[in-house]
């Protein structure tokens, strides 16, 4: 009696949502990069989107090092941090958020080498939520800088993305880490880079401003969990390490260049110490 087909290894990046902690992720990306571990699927929430774009353009070592590029970029145009006199009248002028979109709409357009996510090396897909839908909405074709603004669209913070008569914001509101997505779209072999948030341990609050922290955390982090403990025995599934001390929910200040490059280095670290103390593939099956 034959033997059933082997199932072809499909190998998918998962990179969550962390605001200006993304730096983390670049540190993965260049270990798996360095380690010939090739993605044939890529999923982005919020800043993993933007990180997700990049490395879908071009998963090589080389592509790593021009992210980082463009995260220096980042800071330098204050795409995440702004000048708190301009903050300051931009919320009294629109009441809804204290940053413009516009410089990481910029940064997208100059720096990706296509406009559209179809025209990708590796298959790409980022979610944000719609507001009059109230649920997700996964972008896997089209204009690629609206979409990733549009995951990146952290309410409060940057105003909601228009798209085809809806309105989108922030994809950490539904998806903070779409390992389930990566399962649906027959992922076998999956690779979590998320920014060290979920290494936290969380305990019950013992100082007032700790409540909102704590119940934050439990809704971002909650979908995460229950699709972890249902990923299948078959799956092989790594948790790349962040290799920061802490991860706060409330991230600011981790925005200096130095704070910045100082996670990145210590996610390559801990990730290269991981790739090599585990079996892994090319990616190629």
């Amino acid at each position: 009696m034959a033997s059933p087909p082997t199932k072809a290894r499909r190998t998918a990046y998962v990179l969550g949502g962390g605001g200006i902690l993304g730096t983390t992720q670049v540190g993965m990306l260049r270990a798996l990069a360095e380690h010939g571990v090739r993605p044939d699927l890529v999923l982005g929430t919020s800043i993993g989107a933007l990180n997700g774009a990049f490395v879908a353009a071009d998963p090589t070592p080389a592509g790593a090092e021009r992210l980082a590029e463009v995260w220096r970029e980042v800071r330098r145009d204050g795409a995440f941090l702004e000048n708190p006199v301009r903050q300051a009248a931009r919320v009294a002028r629109y009441r809804t958020h204290l940053l413009a979109n516009a410089p990481l709409r910029a940064i997208v357009d100059r720096h990706l080498p296509v406009d559209r996510i179809e025209d990708l090396a590796v298959p790409f897909q980022c979610v944000a939520a719609s507001i009059e839908e109230a649920g997700a909405h996964w972008f896997d074709a089209g204009p690629i800088t609206d979409a990733v603004v549009a995951s990146c669209a952290v309410p409060g913070l940057f105003p909601p993305v228009e798209i085809d008569g809806q309105h989108y914001i922030d994809g950490g509101l539904v998806h903070s880490i779409p390992v389930g997505r990566a399962l649906e779209l027959g992922a076998t072999e999956i690779y979590v880079l998320q920014v060290g948030r979920v290494e936290q341990p969380l305990r019950p609050p013992q100082r007032p401003w700790e409540v909102a922290t704590v119940a934050f955390e439990i809704s971002r982090r909650h979908r995460f969990v229950q699709e972890m403990a249902s990923v299948p025995a078959e799956v092989a599934m790594h948790l790349l390490p962040s290799g920061a001390p802490e991860s706060p929910s409330l991230s600011l200040g981790y925005g200096r260049t130095g704070r910045m490059r100082e996670r990145m280095e210590q996610a390559y670290a801990a990730s290269t110490a991981y790739l090599e103390s585990v079996p892994i593939s090319d990616g190629r099956g």
